[in-house]
Parts: C-alpha cells; structure tokens; sequence
C-alpha cells in the first residue's frame, strides 16, 4: 500500500461520494477513499474504481497514511452527527495545516461551529455546499465553499477543476467565512424547493383545468424550455412527462404516488427567514406544499367530505391559458429568486460574509439542480448595482414583471375558479402586490395592537410615537357585544 500519494481522500461512498471520486480522479487527481463498511469500499474498489488513479483503505490512520502533505480529506456524510463522528476520528491523525472538507448538506451553523473548533487546533476546515446531484457530481457540480480563505485556497486548484464549467468559468467561487457555503447551498435548496413547486402548480392547470394529457404537456415544456424559461429542471420535466411505464403503458407520472419527500433544508431556509426578518413566501409555500403532500391518507379521506367547488368547464382559449401559465411560472420564479437573494444579503450582513451575489449567480449557471438560463441575468442584475436591494427593482426584470403580470393573474384567478391549488404561484403574486404598493392596509394592524396591548403606532401627518385611549374609563370592548337585546314583545308580556 503506497503512503502519502493521493491528492486528496473522501470519506463516505454513498452515490455522490463515488461520483465525486470519479470526476476526481478523471481531472487528473489521485484520489483515496474510505467507507465505513468496508465492504462497500470493495465493491467499489472492483467495479468503478478499477483500474484507476482510486486507492481503497480500510481504516482511518491508513486513509490519513495515503495522502500527502498538507492532506486534504473530504468528507461526504449525512449531516449532523455523522459528521461531527468522522472528524472526531480525523482530528487525532492529522497535523497542524492539513485541510478537512465537509461536501454535505450541513446545517450552516453547526459549519460555524466546527470551523472554530478546528481552528483553534490548527486544522483547516471548509464547509463546501456541492449541487447537482449524481450527474453533477460525475461530471461536474457546483460548488459553494466557505470557511477561512487560507484553507480555500489550498483546496482551490482541485476544486475549480471538477466543477462545472460554463462559458469558461468554473461554477465554484469562494463565497465566505465559516459558514457561508453551507448557507449558499441551503438558500439554493430552498429556491429549488420554490422552482420545483412552481412547475408543478403550472403542470396541475395545464392538466387539471385544460385537461391536457402527457404527451401535448411534453411538448409545451420543451417550447419553454427552448425561450426565457430555459433551465435543467424545465428540461427534465419535458423528458419526464415523455416517460412511459414498462409494466402499465401508461405515462409515469401518472402512476407515481403524489406525496413528497423532503431532507430538511427547505425548513431550515424558513427558519432562517423568521429569524432573520425575511419574507420567501414563495419558498415557504412550496415546502407546505410538500407537507400537505405527504398526508395521502388524511387527502382522500377529506375530498370524499369536504364540498368541492361548482367548477364549469373551462370555455377561454387553450393557447391563451398556456401562455397565461407561463408567463405566471416566470414571474413567480423571479420572486422566488428575488426572496433568496434578499435571504442572503440579511445574513451576508449579520455574519460578516460579504456575499458577491454576482458570483453566486454565476456558479449556479451550471452544475446544479436551478441551473438556468436566467441566471445571466441576475448576474448582470448585480454587475449594474452592486447594492441592489431587490431582483425585481432591476430594470431588466421589473420590466418582464410588467409584461407578465396581466397573465400572472389570469393564471392565478382561473386556478383559483376552477378550484386547482397553486399555493406557490398564489404566495408569488401576493408577496409582489404587497411590495409594490406604497401603503398597505397594516394601519388597521396597529391600531388593533394599539387597542389590546397598548403597543403604540406611528403617524402618516407628523412624526413621533403615539398611543390613543380607545375606550371610555372602566369600559370593556366586550361589554357593548354583551349587552342584553330588547326583549320580545311575546317574552315583556310573560
């Protein structure tokens, strides 16, 4: 067994760490690897590692043994525990200067947590959000590091050769300090979470109220995916509504159980909204939309209750709905965007990380799950205004917001007739009403607050904070609605 020879190990042979491996070792990069089951390490070692630059070990100090100087361990592992289990097995075997890499989906704060930890002790440490799934991990993702910029660059001439390249440029740039990475990455789940709700709510009135089957849908969301709405989750929704079922004949979407699964990071990129004061409405709804998915049971048991809404059949112009739905799917991805890039910028401020959205735009273009054509645009959103404080104020998109909205709301309002639930699209359209008028109707807000718990409210006419009493001394707001009624005629005579 040859010792200090590898550029770089992984840890964890799931899927993505052997696809990660893989491009690894196809750029040119000697790569050791180790599971914690030895036996997946072996099948991997006869079968897609064989016969390349791959060195299996079977423990932890031969792993470490096999890497030269400074080492460089990635470690790919379910989040939480896991992880904190594989570097408590490291630490002890590595030296001051050597670098450890987390590419899984960790929750940003506990990245935070260990980069302080480690380097405290001397130990580089990079929180490194990957996307792309299993092909992007072969054939190139993109990937969001964060941690110390010392640590980045040691790892940086690896990393910028299997990402992702487009129009030249790897989809990887160094994003910030500790946990910054692992935050892209989160934010980027939640807007995939957006996306993918979105497409389905436009799938749902396309089939739901023109009751188009999978065919004619597979033709219209290969025409989208040929304009602005071109993207690899648009595409794949082409390809999969052309997808036949071997046993049944019958398209595969048809016969796939409508409840969705999640692993966590669209919650977690609400909760970091909350805490942080943002709206991503878009993105909260699509994970309700999953949760109310996932209740199949409690689903079928309420449509044969609850009364369904007199729906006539729909007499507009098939073309026009389409065109409708499309332009709803376009400005709602733009607010979904917009609610992410805001998320970033709050957090950006709070922990100090200077996020470049520019460059977060573009090492999306390509590797990851949102890839998309669009995020030119963004990118350029950001090199016209640097401080732009929201997607939709661009020039560039307030524009297509003008040409779509018309159709945003016809989309909406027919969904909403024909009693089709599109959650996503409705949030879209309800965040956009809200932030573009000047005056909402919070004023009666306050005064409730003002009125129950005294809470105080600002003025339209003149500044300062004030409070009005808006009971008579010794009076109760419930004391009108109890008063006794006048009695009957029939009950004063008895």
């Amino acid at each position: 067994m040859k010792t200090n020879q590898c550029d770089i190990g992984l840890i964890g042979l799931a899927v993505m760490g052997e696809n990660l491996v893989l491009n690894m070792e196809s750029k040119g990069f000697h790569v050791a690897v180790f599971n914690r089951t030895a036996a997946v390490t072996e099948k991997f070692a006869a079968n897609r590692a064989k016969g390349k630059n791959i060195q299996p070990t079977t423990t932890m100090e031969e792993f470490v043994g096999a890497l030269q100087r400074p080492r460089k361990a990635m470690i790919m592992v379910k989040a939480g525990a896991p992880v904190d289990a594989v570097i408590d097995q490291l630490v002890p075997l590595l030296e001051k200067g050597d670098v450890i890499i987390d590419g899984g989906n960790s929750l940003f704060t506990d990245t935070q947590r260990r980069c302080k930890d480690l380097e405290g002790r001397g130990i580089h440490f990079v929180g490194c959000g990957v996307s792309g799934g299993e092909e992007g991990a072969l054939k190139g993702p993109s990937l969001m590091p964060g941690g110390p910029r010392a640590s980045w660059e040691i790892i940086a001439p690896i990393f910028r050769k299997i990402a992702a390249v487009v129009d030249g440029e790897p989809c990887c740039r160094y994003m910030g300090s500790d946990g910054a990475g692992h935050y892209v990455k989160m934010v980027h789940n939640g807007i995939e979470y957006g996306d993918m709700q979105l497409i389905c709510e436009a799938y749902a009135i396309l089939s739901g109220v023109l009751g188009l089957d999978a065919a004619a849908l597979a033709d219209i969301f290969t025409e989208w995916n040929r304009g602005d709405l071109d993207s690899y989750l648009i595409d794949i929704t082409a390809q999969i509504f052309r997808k036949r079922d071997p046993d049944t004949g019958k398209p595969m979407v048809d016969v796939i159980l409508d409840k969705a699964g999640q692993k966590g990071t669209g919650i977690w990129t609400l909760q970091s909204a909350i805490r942080q004061s943002v709206v991503i409405s878009t993105i909260n709804a699509a994970v309700e939309a999953r949760v109310i998915s996932s209740r199949k049971d409690d689903r079928v048991r309420a449509s044969k209750i609850l009364p369904q809404p007199k729906v006539e059949k729909f007499s507009g112009q098939r073309d026009a709905l389409i065109t409708a739905v499309r332009d709803a799917l376009y400005a709602s991805k733009i607010v979904s965007y917009a609610q992410g890039m805001e998320l970033l910028g709050a957090a950006s401020k709070e922990f100090n990380w200077n996020l470049n959205f520019g460059d977060i735009a573009t090492i999306w273009r390509g590797g990851c799950i949102i890839r998309a054509k669009f995020l030119n645009r963004i990118r350029e959103a950001y090199e016209r205004d640097l401080a732009l404080n929201n997607l939709l104020l661009d020039s560039y998109f307030t524009d297509i917001i003008q040409k779509t909205q018309h159709n945003w709301r016809i989309a909406v309002a027919t969904a909403v007739q024909q009693g089709v639930a599109v959650p996503a699209f409705s949030a879209s359209l309800g965040y956009f009403d809200s932030y573009r008028q000047a005056r909402l109707s919070s004023n009666l807000l306050q005064a409730q607050r003002d009125f129950f718990g005294a809470h105080t409210y600002e003025r339209v006419d003149k500044p300062g904070v004030f409070h009005t009493e808006w009971m008579q001394p010794g009076e109760h707001p419930s004391e009108k609605a109890a008063e006794p009624k006048e009695p009957s005629r029939r009950h004063a005579a008895e």
